[in-house]
């Protein structure tokens, strides 16, 4: 194959809207009404928190974090997807696809990150609720929300740096949209650097994945003890369990796709799938702990009787 230097490449076609126009206005329909509701019920969430002070705990502030991010997260992907779907040709530019490689990976990062925080926090509520306020100080909840996401855009930035580095052999993108893995696979160099780089991320999420799940067998054992513990393990832990799973499945998808989806059979089927981590858990998310929290579904249901009076 031709090599083509990175610094020379000024765009990469992208793969997977073949389809008829009609097709593609339905699909253009469908992706406006979901990335419309998803923007919607987080930012819904975001200010009901904010306009409740009884709701400015830690707690609701990780929320908030992870609603914001999730709005970052299908807004690094809707708006494209939707110029995409209307135009006749599917192309991105060559800078246009590493910011949206760092924002894509920004968001997977950050995710992580805030649902391992969460996770700390509930393990201090139930199993150390006695030192609760003294350890979630507002100083140690901001302190804790500026390094998630210090962390989350610096590992991007490292990765997309390496891959930006690389000298290309194509232009063609198999997604709807960029990754780096597809980005990647087009170069003539070596990529171990990569390669490793790729690996000690996925090891050091696996371990945030771990911690998680430690926190939960020490939320389980004190759940037990008192029917207050538990009431406080479902609304509050339970959520984040299924957001961690929806989302930890989203991602294992991507993966499948990304190295078992080279054939062109059921195209639409491996794009939804490729795409699901992008689409799903920012739409579930707000969802999912807007219908367990009571605090949370209380105040929202005053808010809309307040307005339908």
């Amino acid at each position: 194959m031709m090599m083509i230097n990175s610094t020379q490449v000024s765009y990469f076609v992208l793969g997977g809207l073949n389809g008829s126009l009609t097709d593609r206005q339905l699909y253009f329909a469908f992706a406006l009404m979901s990335y419309s509701f998803t923007v919607f019920v987080n930012l819904m969430l975001i200010v009901t928190v904010c306009l409740d002070k009884t709701l400015h705990e830690p707690i609701y502030i990780f929320l908030c974090n992870l609603c914001f991010n999730g709005i970052c997260g299908a807004s690094c992907f809707y708006p494209k997807l939707l110029y995409d779907l209307l135009a006749d040709s599917h192309v991105i530019t060559y800078i246009g696809c590493l910011t949206q490689m760092v924002a894509t990976y920004s968001y997977i990062f950050c995710e992580f990150t805030s649902l391992t925080v969460m996770a700390y926090d509930r393990y201090v509520a139930i199993c150390r609720p006695l030192q609760y306020r003294a350890l979630m100080t507002v100083q140690k909840v901001a302190q804790l929300l500026f390094l998630t996401w210090c962390f989350s855009m610096l590992e991007a930035f490292v990765g997309i740096s390496l891959t930006s580095r690389l000298p290309l052999c194509g232009r063609h993108l198999p997604k709807i949209f960029c990754t780096n893995w597809d980005v990647v696979r087009l170069s003539c160099s070596d990529t171990t650097v990569n390669n490793i780089y790729g690996l000690v991320l996925t090891f050091s999420h696996l371990l945030q994945m771990v911690l998680i799940l430690i926190s939960y067998a020490h939320l389980v054992r004190a759940s037990i003890r008192s029917l207050s513990d538990r009431r406080k393990f479902v609304q509050t832990c339970l959520p984040h369990l299924v957001t961690l799973l929806i989302f930890t499945t989203s991602l294992l998808f991507d993966m499948m796709y990304s190295r078992y989806g080279g054939s062109n059979t059921m195209a639409v089927l491996k794009n939804a799938l490729a795409a699901e981590f992008l689409v799903v858990p920012p739409l579930i998310n707000p969802v999912i702990y807007g219908m367990n929290l009571h605090q949370i579904r209380s105040r929202i249901l005053h808010i809309r009787k307040k307005g339908c009076g």
